[in-house]
């Protein structure tokens, strides 16, 4: 009697399982590692898998308008997502803001960076690491911040760029750059900074980077993609997005 109730369960299971599909994501680097979490959430709760390109906005979107195989973008910004609503290349009314990212500066010593940002305006530092302000949105924020505190000039010859924030960030990890302008994301865990030390450069000093969500032409029918877009609006995976120190 036990064994025959389960039955239901479990070919209800069995079918999940038969229609789980794979989605193709490209997603802005400092979006990395919350994305392995939800895709872990998404595997676990309808047996669908992401296959994750990491990279910086602007080359993603170089590779969609080429004809790169991706289901969904989750930008760094808004700009891309609605050029590709207006080149044809995503599904219409799709785009959505799933996150807000936070600038900060970050050194791998824990002694190097100040609560305050002071470190910049002296000489404690050979090398500061931005990434490529023209292809990824915390590139810009970086460079608008440095030129609103009046240090752009000061610290150009000391600048190093990452073609992306993930290259940004493993400068400063690896110590080729002493600090560097980092997403937030990348330097929290569990809502505590994981290590070395950092400044959080306050939102009057960039523009909002508001990152977009977008469902591409070729993941109109994906269930992996549909699903995903469908989780990323969940209040739980707000939640895991909010602890990595994104505003929501």
């Amino acid at each position: 009697m036990f064994a025959r109730s389960l039955w239901p369960a479990v070919l209800l299971f069995m079918a999940g399982s038969l229609h789980a599909t794979e989605a193709q994501v490209a997603v802005a680097a400092n979006f990395a590692e919350p994305v392995k979490a939800i895709a872990a959430v998404l595997e676990k709760t309808t047996g669908h898998k992401l296959k994750i390109t990491v990279g910086s906005t602007g080359r993603l979107y170089a590779q969609i308008r080429n004809g790169a195989p991706f289901d969904v973008l989750l930008s760094a910004d808004t700009a891309a997502p609605d050029q590709l609503e207006s080149d044809g290349l995503a599904q219409p009314g799709s785009r959505f803001t799933y996150a807000t990212g936070k600038l900060v500066l970050w050194s791998a010593d824990a002694a190097r960076v100040d609560a305050q940002g002071a470190v910049l305006k002296g000489e404690g530092f050979r090398k500061l690491a931005i990434a490529n302000p023209k292809t990824a949105p915390y590139g810009a924020a970086a460079v608008e911040a440095m030129d609103k505190l009046g240090l752009a000039a000061r610290l150009s010859p000391k600048l190093v760029q990452g073609e992306s924030i993930g290259q940004t960030y493993n400068f400063v990890h690896t110590g080729n750059a002493e600090v560097g302008f980092v997403a937030m994301s990348q330097v929290l865990e569990g809502g505590r900074l994981k290590g070395g030390s950092m400044w959080v450069v306050p939102q009057t000093l960039y523009s909002p980077i508001r990152q977009d969500a977008v469902l591409l032409k070729r993941g109109a029918n994906n269930e992996a993609a549909l699903a995903l877009m469908k989780l990323l609006k969940s209040p739980n995976t707000r939640d895991l997005i909010r602890s990595f120190g994104y505003d929501i």
